[in-house]
């Protein structure tokens, strides 16, 4: 708001400017121009009235200087009079097809948002002692939505979670975040472990990759990060597919990477051969936050073309932010993390980021950190 309010006072800047150059020039030298650009620049930034306002105060100011200099008259004067009433009509015009074009802009990040909240709605806030956050930042803040996919799921069989980001992006990649969530939300409560989850997943992908046919068939996949917990809480299982691995953020905020023991391909792609992917268990501490996210956090550049890398990062955002004996709360290490990555490559997203924080609470606490 400050700086709308800064930016609304161009046109008068321009005004004084133009009478500045006016004392100061010659009789001979006029600053008609300057005077004309003030209802241009008046236009995206003013209402109708206000625009009307500076192009009528601009024909007055023109009109005093030309009566002072003695040029005004039916050659220079009254001429840049009808020129500044055009250009001031030609500014309303503007004004209002720029105000057509913001509506529409915005009717399509309404749909957007609700179409986002449709196909990947916000994971329950705790599950037990499990309290969970999530953020999505599209890379082109009018998209809204794109291929990153998070969900969270208590099944008979324990909390499961996935975090994946499809290939491709628009509507296509939509589609596919659509079918990889109905495929986990339904294998992750039939499945009985991870290994039958990730099989289960596979092969839906497969099926929904030949019904759609052509490059969706033969180069869609989905690089996945399949966390299950313990019914105590106390140990995380994880499958990685291709996926950044995850942080473990302790009691005490030290960051430990959970790598997988072995790498494997994105799901999507067992009809080019056979890939084992194993389970790998880590311990799972009272106080703990599992930090999951895309590739667009681990693949921000900086101008130097440095990576990302949260695992080093994130205890140093976090001990910025530390105040004595209060715990920074899933949601606030999230927006942390956001803002440190848009530090990082000095402006917007380079691609999409989806984040997910999962922390453990003491027993029976029911309120995550603050």
């Amino acid at each position: 708001m400050p700086q709308l309010l800064r930016t609304q006072w161009i046109p008068v800047g321009l005004i004084v400017l133009a009478v500045v150059v006016d004392l100061v020039t010659p009789h001979d030298v006029t600053s008609a121009p300057l005077l004309m650009a003030v209802p241009v620049a008046a236009a995206p930034l003013l209402g109708v009235r206000g625009i009307i306002g500076v192009g009528l105060t601009a024909m007055a100011v023109h009109a005093v200087l030309a009566w002072f200099d003695g040029t005004f008259g039916w050659r220079a004067g009254v001429a840049n009079q009808i020129t500044l009433a055009a250009v001031t009509t030609l500014a309303v015009l503007i004004h209002r097809t720029l105000r057509r074009q913001d509506a529409r802009a915005r009717r399509a990040q309404h749909v957007a948002a609700v179409a986002q909240r449709a196909v990947l709605p916000r994971p329950p806030t705790r599950l037990g002692d499990l309290h969970v956050d999530a953020r999505y930042v599209p890379a082109e803040s009018e998209a809204m939505i794109g291929g990153d996919l998070y969900v969270v799921q208590s099944t008979p069989y324990g909390i499961r979670v996935m975090v994946g980001d499809v290939r491709g992006k628009g509507l296509g990649a939509v589609s596919a975040v659509s079918a990889d969530l109905g495929a986990f939300r339904y294998a992750a409560d039939e499945a009985e472990d991870l290994p039958q989850l990730v099989t289960r997943l596979e092969r839906a992908l497969l099926r929904e990759g030949g019904r759609r046919g052509g490059q969706q068939q033969e180069e869609g996949f989905t690089t996945a990060l399949i966390a299950e917990f313990s019914t105590d809480l106390g140990t995380v299982r994880l499958v990685n597919r291709g996926h950044p691995p995850p942080v473990l953020l302790d009691a005490r905020g030290r960051a430990t990477l959970l790598e997988a023991s072995e790498e494997a391909p994105p799901l999507g792609m067992s009809d080019l051969g056979a890939w084992s992917a194993p389970v790998d268990s880590f311990p799972f501490p009272v106080g703990s936050t599992l930090i999951c996210y895309t590739d667009g956090v681990t693949e921000a550049r900086n101008a130097t073309g440095r990576f990302y890398a949260p695992v080093a990062r994130l205890p140093l955002v976090l001990a910025r932010r530390a105040r004595p004996g209060v715990r920074t709360a899933p949601g606030q290490i999230l927006d942390l993390l956001i803002q440190d990555v848009r530090r990082h490559t000095g402006g917007r997203p380079q691609d999409d980021q989806a984040m997910l924080a999962l922390y453990r609470a003491p027993a029976g606490h029911g309120s995550a950190p603050a």
